[in-house]
């Protein structure tokens, strides 16, 4: 009996490990091939993505899991609340770090200031793969062969709101390795998640929904507050129309895989 829990708990870290690994490589090849000369523009493929991803996906599966409405709906104030003193937080650093320094900063692409949101995603992203490594470890728990299942499940899911992510990390300043090794960090809440999900599997699978609601406040939050406005200052119907279709492509995409999964 010792034996097949130890092996359980070996599974569980090989599927959480493995899903992370696959997902943020996957979705770096393709962002770093094919989006990073285009990433001003792909920041619209980032907001359908993000906001999709929230909306459709992580907020009604948190809503339908029986959890108290009125909780959860003040968990993503709270949520939202948080990530706007988080980013007020990284405005006044900024600003401090550069007073007196005899140097204008009002002109062009600022990659310290711009990196908040960079910050902010990465905070999102680690919180959603923690109620990633707890799903794969209740399906192990129930059935070896369901949590392979969904191990390959939340990895086709993950994919495109690591783009996503990836994008939005570029878009802030970031190197194309830096962006990659912090979400490969990020990816690790997975293994985390499914270790507390192995010994805590009752009261971790509990908390699912309100850490899936404040992670989705902190994709909306990044959607409206950052990238939204990035896209309005492009507000000539050339920029518009391409902005239109890939957040429409960004939806699509989400609503394609999570329907699948």
């Amino acid at each position: 009996m010792r034996f097949k829990i130890h092996s359980t708990l070996l599974s569980i870290l090989f599927a959480t490990t493995i899903a992370g690994v696959l997902s943020i490589t996957a979705a770096a090849i393709f962002s770093f091939s094919l989006l990073s000369k285009v990433v001003e523009r792909m920041v619209s493929l980032s907001v359908g993505i993000m906001l999709s991803t929230s909306l459709l996906h992580a907020l009604p599966e948190a809503f339908e899991s029986g959890a108290d409405a009125r909780t959860l709906f003040a968990c993503l104030l709270g949520g939202l609340l948080a990530f706007f003193l988080l980013e007020k937080f990284a405005i006044l650093r900024h600003s401090h770090h550069h007073e007196g320094d005899g140097h204008e900063h009002e002109h062009g692409h600022d990659a310290h200031e711009a990196g908040k949101a960079g910050w902010m995603i990465l905070v999102g992203d680690g919180l959603h793969n923690f109620t990633d490594g707890i799903l794969i470890a209740a399906a192990f728990l129930a059935n070896p062969k369901l949590g392979l299942v969904t191990g390959l499940a939340i990895i086709a899911h993950e994919i495109p709101q690591e783009i996503g992510d990836f994008i939005v990390l570029l878009n802030a300043g970031f190197s194309r390795m830096r962006a990659y090794m912090y979400n490969l960090i990020c990816s690790m809440m997975g293994v985390v998640g499914g270790v507390i999900g192995y010994y805590t599997l009752e009261s971790a699978s509990g908390m699912i929904p309100y850490v899936l609601v404040f992670a989705s406040s902190g994709f909306i939050y990044i959607a409206v507050s950052d990238l939204m406005p990035q896209m309005q200052r492009r507000a000539t119907l050339k920029e518009t129309i391409p902005q239109i279709i890939l957040v429409s492509l960004g939806v699509v995409l989400v609503l394609f895989v999570t329907r699948h999964h």
